[in-house]
C-alpha cells in the first residue's frame, strides 16, 4: 500500500507518501515534505492561528504535488489518503481535511481522518518496527502524556499534565529569557554553555504517587529567578537559567516515566518493556540522554524516532493512515474536524 499523508494541525504545512513495502527492514518513506511557518510567526513570539490557516491554504496544494512528484508516483498509484483530523488549530485542520477529502473523492480513493497524537504514537512502528504493547511518552508543545499503547486504537492514559505542556513551558521560558521562538531549540542551545546547578529550581510532583506532570510552578520559579537577578541579565545568566530549567524538566520526566514503567508492567505481561518517546520535545538532546540512562537502569528498550520525525510531519500521518486502512478502517467524507480529540477516549478512526 502507498498512502498520501497530509498534516496541517499547527504551523507546519506537510505532505508525505509512505509505502508498506519494506526497505532495509522498515517501511519506506517515499517523500516527506515539510514547509515551516516559523518566519511568519516569529515576530509574534508564538503561533497565530489565523496566519497559520492562511499559510496552509496558500501552500498545501504545492506541497502535496511536490510530495507526489518526489515519491515518483502519480495520484493513480495511491491506495488511500490520510489527513490529520484533529486535535489542533481548527483553521489549519480544516484546510488539510478538505484537501484530503477532495483528492479522495476525485480519485475514488479511501480516506481516513487521523488523530494527530496517534500519528506520534505510531511513528516508532514506522521507524523501528516496534511491536505492541509499549509505553509512550508524548511530549510536545500542546501535550505531555504517558500512555500504554496496547494496539491500534487502544490507548490507556497513565499520566498527563495538570497545567502546562512541557513544550509550552519551553516556549514561555525562552520568551522570558529573550531567546526567541521556537523555544525548545533555543533553550537547548543556550543551555549547552550553562551551569544546570546554579539555580535550585523545583521539580514539581517528583516523588509523588501517580504519573501526572506539572510545569507551571517551574515556569514561575524561572521567572522569579530572572527577576531576582535584575533587569540586565548577562549572557551567562541566561545560559545558566536555561540549563537549570532544562535539567529540572529532565528530572521530572525521568521520575514520572519511571513510575509509568512500573504501572505499565502491572497491566501487561511483564515482558521486557519498550519506552517510546515522541513529539517535538523528544528531539531535545538532554532529554534523550536522560531517558537513555533511565532505560539502561531499568532494563527497558528506548526507541526515539529521528528528530525530523518527532516534530510535526506528514510521514507519521501517512503511516497511521496505512495502519488504519490495512485494518479495514476508513472515514466517511462527512467526518468533522476536531480542535480537541483526546487519544485515550476513543479509537482514532471514529
Amino acid at each position: 500500500m502507498k498512502i498520501l499523508g497530509i498534516e496541517t494541525s499547527c504551523d507546519e504545512t506537510a505532505a508525505a507518501v509512505v509505502s508498506d513495502e519494506r526497505t532495509g527492514g522498515t517501511p519506506a518513506i517515499l517523500s516527506n515534505i515539510v514547509l515551516s511557518q516559523l518566519d511568519d510567526h516569529r515576530p509574534f513570539g508564538g503561533v497565530v492561528p489565523e496566519i497559520a490557516a492562511r499559510a496552509h491554504l496558500e501552500h498545501l496544494d504545492a506541497i502535496v504535488a511536490r510530495a507526489i512528484e518526489e515519491a515518483g508516483l502519480g495520484l493513480d498509484a495511491l491506495d488511500g489518503i490520510a489527513a490529520t483530523g484533529g486535535p489542533g488549530l481548527i483553521g489549519g485542520v480544516l484546510v488539510g481535511t478538505m484537501t484530503a477529502k477532495a483528492i479522495a473523492a476525485a480519485r475514488n480513493l479511501p480516506y481516513v481522518a487521523i488523530n494527530h497524537l496517534e500519528g506520534h504514537a505510531l511513528t516508532a512502528r514506522l521507524t523501528d518496527d516496534v511491536p505492541f504493547p509499549y509505553l509512550l511518552l508524548l511530549v510536545s508543545g500542546g501535550h505531555c502524556q504517558l500512555l500504554a499503547v496496547r494496539g491500534l486504537g487502544s490507548y490507556e492514559l497513565l499520566g498527563t499534565t495538570i497545567d502546562d505542556a512541557v513544550g509550552e513551558a519551553f516556549d514561555k521560558t525562552a520568551k522570558l529569557l529573550g531567546l526567541g521562538f521556537p523555544g525548545g531549540p533555543a533553550v537547548e542551545t543556550a543551555a549547552r554553555t550553562g551551569d544546570p546547578a546554579r539555580f535550585a529550581l523545583p521539580r514539581p510532583l517528583r516523588g509523588r504517587p501517580g504519573c501526572d506532570f506539572s510545569f507551571s510552578g517551574l515556569k514561575t520559579a524561572v521567572r522569579q529567578a530572572a527577576v531576582d537577578l535584575g533587569d540586565d541579565l548577562s549572557e551567562q545568566d541566561v545560559a545558566d537559567l536555561a540549563a537549570s530549567f532544562q535539567a529540572a524538566v529532565c528530572d521530572v520526566i525521568a521520575d514520572r516515566s519511571r513510575r509509568a514503567l512500573d504501572a505499565f508492567l502491572e497491566i501487561t505481561d511483564g515482558s521486557a518493556p519498550v519506552l517510546v518517546a515522541a513529539g517535538g520535545v523528544a528531539a531535545n538532546g538532554a532529554l534523550r540522554e536522560t531517558l537513555t540512562s533511565l532505560c539502561e537502569a531499568t532494563g527497558t528498550r528506548l526507541v526515539v524516532p529521528p528528530p525530523a520525525l518527532c516534530t510535526d510531519n506528514a510521514a507519521m500521518v501517512a503511516w497511521a493512515g496505512l495502519e488504519r486502512l490495512r485494518a479495514g478502517e476508513r472515514s466517511g467524507l462527512d467526518f468533522r474536524p476536531r480542535p480537541r480529540w483526546p487519544l485515550a477516549e476513543a479509537a482514532a478512526a471514529e
